[in-house]
């Protein structure tokens, strides 16, 4: 699918791996400038090492999403950079550590939903005033499967997922007259290093996993970009306020 992005300007929280980094490649092959965000400076220049080596423009800036400072200076630094926001993936996101909801610890639960659910409302807040200014965005949410089905031993995980989508239809209510629409993408079990420490490597563990995904395999990071590169197409302009589940047909089973 081709997308005409020249001009335009995208945002990428947690671009350093996985979805992120794959969706800040995708935005520059189709001619977007791309700010590329994360909180692991080596990777997140080297993701502005592919882009550039690929023959697109991109630019790292860190930024803790959890930090409402940071997430507002990011913000500005994209304006100063490149002049205006059209774009935004807010795709930061961490899974947590594993427990019943007993045992999850307060400090994971303020981690997780600091990260996943609140990180994406700060950078909402700080990128709608923008693209307000340039007549209108899209904005992209990183929910999960998680966000609309439960999983065990991930209270905070799926509380998180779940808010994203809630916020998402929010936020979508708010701007359907000025020009900015708001949509969540909902991956499955996606072959990312989130997945690859949740499984250790271990061959029972992927099988597991995979065993769960109808099509009976994971899917690829690339295929995730393509859904969010769409959502932000006029391809999708009569789409605002929908969570996408891109998922190899898991959670119809």
């Amino acid at each position: 699918m081709t997308h005409d992005f020249d001009g335009k300007v995208a945002l990428v929280t947690g671009a350093t791996s996985g979805i992120g980094q794959a969706t800040a490649i995708a935005f520059a092959r189709h001619c977007a400038k791309v700010i590329v965000s994360g909180i692991d400076d080596s990777q997140g220049e080297e993701t502005v090492r592919m882009i550039t080596a690929d023959g697109g423009k991109a630019t790292y800036i860190r930024a803790d999403v959890a930090d409402a400072e940071e997430v507002e200076a990011l913000v500005a630094k994209t304006i100063e950079t490149y002049g205006r926001l059209d774009f935004a993936f807010n795709n930061a996101g961490i899974e947590g550590q594993p427990a019943p909801v007993d045992q999850c610890t307060i400090e994971n639960w303020d981690r997780v939903l600091a990260i996943n659910l609140t990180g994406v409302w700060l950078c909402m807040r700080a990128e709608v005033p923008r693209m307000l200014e340039n007549g209108g965005g899209v904005i992209v949410n990183c929910s999960s499967v998680a966000g609309v089905i439960g999983f065990p031993t991930s209270p905070a995980y799926v509380a998180s997922k779940h808010g994203v989508i809630g916020l998402t239809k929010a936020a979508a209510l708010d701007y359907p007259t000025r020009g900015i629409r708001v949509n969540a993408v909902c991956p499955g079990v996606i072959q990312t290093p989130m997945v690859d420490r949740a499984t250790g490597g271990s061959a029972a563990a992927i099988e597991q996993l995979t065993a769960q995904e109808p099509m009976g395999r994971m899917g690829q990071p690339e295929e995730i970009a393509d859904a969010v590169l769409w959502l932000c197409s006029d391809g999708a302009s009569f789409v605002t306020g929908h969570a996408l589940v891109v998922d190899g047909g898991m959670v119809v089973r």
